[in-house]
């Protein structure tokens, strides 16, 4: 087992964070919320000779999970999450789409969903998942600990936390759901989100305002 390595695809008019999840020495890995632009996302993992083996999803909004069924389709491979309570969102990515002008959304059928605790993995490469409602009811996050880094989609970003004005969404669930699952699993956490730069843990506990 090589080292874990990410790379991000900036990908629909949101620049949401694809994520290609990588091993350094085998070049398996996973794609982590792909939401639209499969035909960049496609040609990355061609580029870096990189062979997917499923697609994460975090959650069910349409730049997370948009084109989840079409990459499914190109390459032939499952996808995984997020937690069923999402599952209202992901059947309605269609009209989402036409809402925000995206073009080429599709429902996305998971062909598993998942559950607190549970675990997922590419090669040695071993992630925990947390269900963390709030942003979405569904909304899962994945976390490595030999790596010390999670994939937190948009639950938390550096400086500011995901909104909760959509449907499904909670302010109070949100900010417990960072407080009670993330926070205490380390300062020295580093994270992926959904848009944007990631961070550390320690400094958003230290320093986010709707944190501090």
């Amino acid at each position: 087992m090589g080292q874990l390595n990410a790379g991000i695809v900036p990908v629909t008019p949101f620049q949401q964070n694809c994520t290609i999840l990588f091993d350094m020495d085998d070049k398996h890995g996973v794609v982590v919320d792909p939401g639209g632009d499969i035909d960049k996302v496609l040609a990355v993992l061609k580029d870096n000779a990189i062979t997917a083996e499923a697609i994460w999803i975090t959650h069910g909004h349409i730049d997370h999970a948009g084109g989840a069924m079409e990459l499914k389709e190109a390459l032939g491979i499952d996808i995984i999450g997020p937690h069923a309570a999402d599952k209202s969102l992901l059947d309605n990515l269609e009209n989402q789409g036409r809402r925000y002008d995206i073009a080429g959304a599709r429902n996305c059928v998971p062909d598993r969903f998942l559950t607190e605790g549970e675990t997922v993995s590419f090669g040695g490469h071993v992630f925990e998942v947390l269900h963390c409602p709030g942003h979405a009811p569904g909304h899962v996050v994945y976390y490595n600990r030999a790596a010390k880094f999670a994939h937190v989609g948009d639950v938390l970003f550096r400086g500011s936390v995901g909104r909760t004005d959509l449907p499904g969404g909670d302010h109070a669930t949100l900010i417990a759901s960072i407080k009670d699952k993330l926070l205490p699993l380390g300062d020295d956490i580093g994270f992926i989100c959904g848009h944007g730069p990631g961070g550390r843990f320690g400094e958003e506990r230290r320093t986010n305002p709707f944190l501090t």
